[in-house]
């Protein structure tokens, strides 16, 4: 520092005083409940009477911000205050999701957590892991350990890190299997992955015990949460490095965004990096990677997803309990062949599932709901699947899901279509799985419409 102007110096002491003030708001927050943190984030009443009065997050659609002159300037694009810069390294709506995330997905987490937005789910995915994989002479022969039971762009982007980087690629067939995850965690492993609840087999992992291994192993955990949110689950808790979210989807279920986040708890494990990477994932991505790659989110839809995300935990109450009743129908109905729903006994992974996953700040049986996302087979193969599929008259078909509006899709001509036919058995999909996401409508509605889709298989 001594080697900055003292006019730039005091900027920077501006700069800290700026960071102190969102400390202590943040600390303050961390002690309210989760959808106090959902409806104000670090947005309070001085943050209002900064904007004009605003008592809503404003939208900072300028593309660039001014400084008071070249000390400013230099101090601000030098990372040693609070800036905003250039919007395509961050913005201050941005700034205020980002701070909600965080919060809401360090929920009851003594650490500290911090967010990065990127554009969409798999840019997350990408920037969540890319920086694990940079080339180190120490440790040659790269590796990632990841569950099979994945989503299909997370599936290509791992395969095309193995074709195209030379990174050894193992995948766990049976995320449950703990003997497997240990027998391809290794000492050249750069990152373990999972996914949970999958989408779409809805396949679940015990996130401690895996965390467990890979740390044993000097490697960090990192789990995309998306369908679970952390109303429903916070892997942070449980032990895990980075948690990645397709912002897209149930936090901004509206349908108007597409988004993604990767949130870090501080002092990550890695076998590579520099030190400030380890200590601050979230940030580091922020100021380098994503600085040069640009996968930046709009502020429009950044403030469209702080509206979505204040109700978060009561749409997820609401959709859970429908999605549970969709599936116990679709158990009983003679045209289906299984359902894939972690909320039901007999799933594979049900006692995992009940152990992770509980609506936030609930408790007792209204604390145990599993989630909007459920999958089933059509007895009769793939030409019933579709039959029934195209005769949905209220479901939309389409490739989204963790909207208001219940959504279905069948994964293996959709989401997991560019996956390789052998690939395709080591994730598990079959022709005749039909995905469905249930939205926000009355169950009796959602469970007519599929009453008649499957009434001629």
């Amino acid at each position: 520092m001594d080697s900055y102007s003292l006019s730039v110096q005091a900027y920077i002491e501006q700069g800290r005083q700026i960071m102190e003030r969102d400390q202590k708001q943040r600390s303050l927050m961390r002690g309210k409940k989760f959808d106090t943190i959902a409806v104000h984030g670090l947005y309070d009443m001085q943050s209002a009477l900064a904007n004009q009065g605003s008592i809503i997050e404003p939208a900072f659609l300028s593309t660039a911000q001014h400084f008071d002159n070249s000390d400013h300037m230099e101090a601000a694009l030098a990372y040693l205050m609070p800036a905003w810069i250039y919007a395509r390294v961050t913005n201050p709506t941005l700034h205020y999701l980002e701070e909600t995330l965080a919060l809401l997905e360090g929920y009851g987490f003594d650490g500290e957590v911090t967010a990065h937005l990127t554009g969409s789910g798999m840019a997350a995915v990408f920037l969540g892991t890319n920086s694990f994989l940079m080339n180190d002479p120490a440790h040659p022969k790269p590796n990632i350990v990841a569950s099979a039971r994945c989503y299909g762009g997370t599936f290509t982007l791992f395969t095309r890190y193995a074709n195209e980087r030379g990174v050894e690629l193992r995948w766990v067939r049976d995320p449950l299997d703990l003997t497997e995850w240990a027998a391809k965690i290794d000492d050249e492993t750069r990152f373990v992955f999972g996914e949970m609840p999958a989408n779409p087999s809805l396949a679940v992992i015990d996130i401690k015990a895996v965390a467990d291994l890979a740390h044993a192993a000097g490697a960090p955990f990192i789990i995309d949460s998306t369908i679970a949110t952390p109303a429903l689950m916070r892997p942070l808790l449980h032990g895990a490095d980075l948690v990645i979210h397709s912002v897209s989807k149930s936090m901004a279920t509206s349908g108007f965004v597409i988004a993604g986040v990767v949130i870090s708890r501080s002092n990550i494990i890695s076998k590579v990096g520099p030190d400030e990477m380890r200590l601050n994932y979230a940030n580091y991505i922020k100021g380098y990677p994503h600085r040069d790659m640009g996968p930046t989110l709009n502020p429009l839809s950044a403030l469209l997803t702080i509206n979505d995300l204040r109700t978060l935990r009561s749409r997820t109450d609401i959709s859970s309990r429908t999605a549970m009743t969709v599936a116990q129908y679709l158990g009983s109905n003679p045209a289906v062949e299984s359902v894939q729903y972690p909320g039901l006994p007999g799933f594979p992974g049900y006692e995992t599932a009940v152990r992770y996953m509980e609506l936030v700040d609930a408790s007792g049986s209204e604390a145990a709901r599993f989630g909007y996302l459920l999958s089933f087979n059509v007895r009769g193969g793939a030409a019933a699947a579709r039959q029934v599929f195209d005769r949905l008259q209220m479901i939309f078909r389409a490739t989204d899901l963790g909207r208001v509006k219940s959504v279905a899709t069948i994964p293996m001509i959709s989401t997991h279509q560019q996956i390789s036919g052998s690939d395709k058995d080591i994730a598990g999909l079959q022709p005749n799985l039909i995905r469905l996401s249930v939205g926000l409508e009355h169950p009796d509605d959602i469970i007519a419409d599929l009453a008649q889709a499957l009434s001629l298989v």
